[in-house]
């Protein structure tokens, strides 16, 4: 697989900190993505307090479409619904953006990864909302809409699950699981999930491995060794999955810091595949 600078956002880091962040808080729009995966609400703990400015960005509602058997719990969202949702978030053509959430930047790296790759300019801010030191802002911001042109997803960097399905077993075709190392081998499956295990032949590539014992993001060079020894610097094509297609999102955007292109999304990951009995599933390493 490639290493080169990416052809997506090419002039824009794929992580900030926070000292960049206040030097530029003027020029960008700060994305609260904060989800959880227990039933807490995102949105009552961005009401709580959020970096100042910040807008609420919904995973369920503004990143994804309806779920359904076919296309897992959180499907890619129609262009045209996500250009809209961006719209009454105040997210143009040409805004930059920067998004956090608590959790080592999980579920915000979904937002980042879908800009990134139909072209804008987004990073996440490394460490998340606990990295940022100054008061936080309670309440709702209600941004000035702004003109979002839709664009459909790029049909080389999204796969569904007969793609998925028909690429098996080819060494070349390189399948990462970003879930814990407990779901992949089915040891410790979450509620969440249609049933133990992974799809045949993926590799384990839990997405907090990306991150130092601080919380951020390892450096570039010590994740392209960690995706090297996975076999991403000789596949064909990597292709990452997780239980819904939002924590693969990180692991898309840790290749990317690395230094690696052309990485796939299966937005329908193991809700999707797992719920079909008709597909086949491996328990173990």
């Amino acid at each position: 697989m490639a290493r080169s600078e990416s052809a997506a956002s090419p002039s824009f880091p794929v992580v900030v900190t926070a000292d960049w962040l206040r030097a530029h808080a003027d020029q960008v729009v700060l994305a609260d993505v904060r989800w959880y995966l227990d039933g807490r609400s995102g949105r009552q703990a961005y009401a709580e307090g959020h970096l100042p400015g910040a807008v609420f960005v919904d995973v369920d509602t503004d990143l994804a479409a309806p779920a359904s058997p076919e296309g897992g719990r959180h499907p890619l969202p129609d262009p045209a619904d996500f250009a809209a949702a961006l719209s009454a978030l105040g997210i143009g053509d040409d805004t930059a953006v920067v998004a956090y959430d608590d959790a080592g930047g999980s579920t915000a790296a979904r937002l980042v990864w879908m800009l990134r790759v139909l072209g804008s300019r987004a990073a996440l801010l490394d460490g998340g909302l606990q990295a940022w030191p100054g008061p936080l802002e309670p309440g709702e911001a209600t941004p000035a809409p702004r003109r979002r042109t839709p664009v459909p997803w790029p049909a080389d960097r999204v796969v569904d699950t007969a793609t998925v399905r028909a690429q098996l077993g080819d060494p070349a075709r390189l399948l990462l699981d970003a879930r814990t190392a407990g779901r992949f081998t089915g040891a410790a499956p979450a509620p969440v999930d249609p049933r133990p295990g992974h799809i045949p032949g993926a590799r384990s590539a839990a997405w907090q491995d990306n991150l130092d014992g601080t919380g951020r993001f390892a450096a570039p060079e010590a994740l392209r060794a960690r995706f090297s020894a996975l076999g991403a610097d000789t596949a064909a094509t990597v292709t990452v999955y997780c239980g819904s297609g939002v924590t693969a999102c990180h692991d898309l955007l840790a290749l990317e810091h690395a230094g690696f292109t052309g990485a796939r999304l299966y937005p329908g990951s193991w809700s999707a595949w797992g719920a079909d009995a008709s597909l086949p599933a491996q328990t173990g390493d």
